[in-house]
């Protein structure tokens, strides 16, 4: 079974820049799109960003859009999240998975804007 680990989370400053990594321990297949999803605190989990399985069909939710780059390795089994001019609002827990949400959830990896 495939395993999703998220990593490149942190604290930052308003207006900065991370890139989080999706890691997976198996097979993602070059079909399945792939997505970042984010949950703050006492909120339901959304849908971020959308990669199709080939890379070159994105999607992302208005709130990043202009900000957020998502794209992926297949031949690395990764997905990546560019993520820049951070505002406080993107605080918040950051998972990937299928768009069909598929896999296993990870543990995720907390991202913090915060001066």
């Amino acid at each position: 079974q495939v395993q999703l680990v998220e990593s490149g989370g942190g604290l930052v400053q308003p207006g900065g820049s991370l890139r989080l990594s999706c890691a997976a321990s198996g097979s993602i297949s070059s079909s399945n799109a792939m997505a970042w999803y984010r949950q703050a605190p006492g909120q339901q989990r959304e849908l971020v960003a959308t990669i199709s399985g080939g890379g070159g069909y994105t999607t992302y939710a208005d709130s990043v859009k202009g900000r957020f780059t998502i794209f992926r390795d297949n031949a690395k089994n990764a997905v990546y999240l560019q993520m820049n001019s951070l505002k406080p609002e993107d605080t918040a827990v950051y998972y990937c998975n299928s768009i069909a949400r598929t896999y296993t959830w990870g543990q995720g990896t907390q991202v913090t804007v915060s001066s």
